[in-house]
């Protein structure tokens, strides 16, 4: 019985560990990054903008999904050092 306990916790740890581990591994933008303030202001600054949606960070960049006036959806992929779109 002693054996089970010891086995489910060693599992449960490496589960809750491993996740936790996996954050972690995720990039993170450049030391020389734009501040997303600055992104999200240029978005905000296009023609026909209406609302940002979604802000997403990935290897690729900041991508903001946002709508416009007549209710279309538009993703752009911005490069976070320089700020322009991909």
């Amino acid at each position: 019985m002693r054996a089970v306990v010891v086995l489910a916790s060693g599992i449960a740890f490496f589960v809750i560990g491993g996740s936790a581990f996996a954050a972690d591994q995720q990039a993170l933008p450049p030391q020389n990054a734009k501040k997303l303030s600055d992104i999200v202001a240029k978005v905000e600054r296009r023609n026909d903008f209406q609302y940002v949606k979604e802000v997403a960070w990935s290897s690729d960049g900041y991508t903001v999904t946002y709508y416009t006036t007549d209710k279309a959806k538009v993703e752009i992929t911005y490069d976070p050092v320089t700020g322009e779109p991909k």
